[in-house]
C-alpha cells in the first residue's frame, strides 16, 4: 500500500545541490521555457508550447494530478540560488500495482553536470523508501543517450523495446522502457 500521507502534505526533497519543491502557478515562465525549447524537448514527442498560458494550464493539470494522487511533480532549484533549472517527478502512479514512471526536464546549461542524476536519485529513493513503490519505470526514445546513460548508471534494466512506437514529424521512433524494482520488496 502506498503511503498516502505524502498526498496530504507535499514532500519537499533536498540533495547536495538541489531543493525540490512543488510546481506552483508562478512557475509558468520556466515551464514555458522548458516546453517550448527544441533542445530540451528533442527526445520528447509532443507539440512545443506556444505561450505561457499553456504553461499555466499544464501547471494546473499537474497540481490536480497530485490532488488525485496520480503524480508528484517537483521543480528543481539550485540550493545556492533561487533559479529553477528544471522539473521532474513521478507520473502515472498506479496505486494497485505500486508502480510509477520517473521523468524530467533540465535546462541545457546544466546538462552533463550530474544534476539530473542527483534529482532522480532523490526521487527514486523517495518513491521506494517513503512512498512505498514496488517499481519505477523510465520511458525514453531510443536516441536519448543521456537519459539512457543515467537510467543504466542508476541500476535500471531495459525491459522493453517498442519499435516504431512514437509518431513524430520526422517519422516513427522507437521507445525503450527501463525499470528498477524496490530493493526492499
Amino acid at each position: 500500500m502506498l503511503a498516502l500521507e505524502y498526498f496530504k502534505s507535499f514532500p519537499y526533497l533536498r540533495t547536495d545541490r538541489l531543493q525540490l519543491r512543488p510546481l506552483e502557478p508562478g512557475d509558468a515562465q520556466i515551464v514555458y521555457h522548458l516546453r517550448s525549447s527544441g533542445v530540451v524537448g528533442q527526445f520528447i514527442e509532443r507539440p512545443r508550447m506556444k505561450d505561457e498560458a499553456e504553461a499555466e494550464q499544464l501547471i494546473e493539470q499537474t497540481i490536480d494530478a497530485y490532488k488525485r494522487q496520480k503524480a508528484i511533480a517537483w521543480t528543481g532549484i539550485l540550493r545556492d540560488g533561487r533559479s529553477i533549472i528544471g522539473a521532474c517527478g513521478l507520473n502515472h502512479i498506479d496505486h494497485h500495482n505500486l508502480r510509477a514512471e520517473v521523468g524530467g526536464e533540465l535546462l541545457p546549461a546544466y546538462w552533463g553536470k550530474g544534476i539530473a542524476e542527483e534529482a532522480f536519485r532523490a526521487i527514486i529513493d523517495f518513491g521506494f523508501r517513503q512512498l512505498g513503490l514496488h517499481a519505477i519505470e523510465g520511458k525514453v526514445m531510443a536516441g536519448n543517450r543521456g537519459a539512457i546513460h543515467i537510467l543504466e548508471k542508476m541500476g535500471f534494466e531495459k525491459e522493453g523495446h517498442f519499435k516504431n512506437y512514437i509518431r513524430s514529424a520526422k517519422g516513427w521512433k522507437d521507445l525503450l522502457v527501463y525499470t528498477q524494482f524496490s530493493p526492499t520488496k
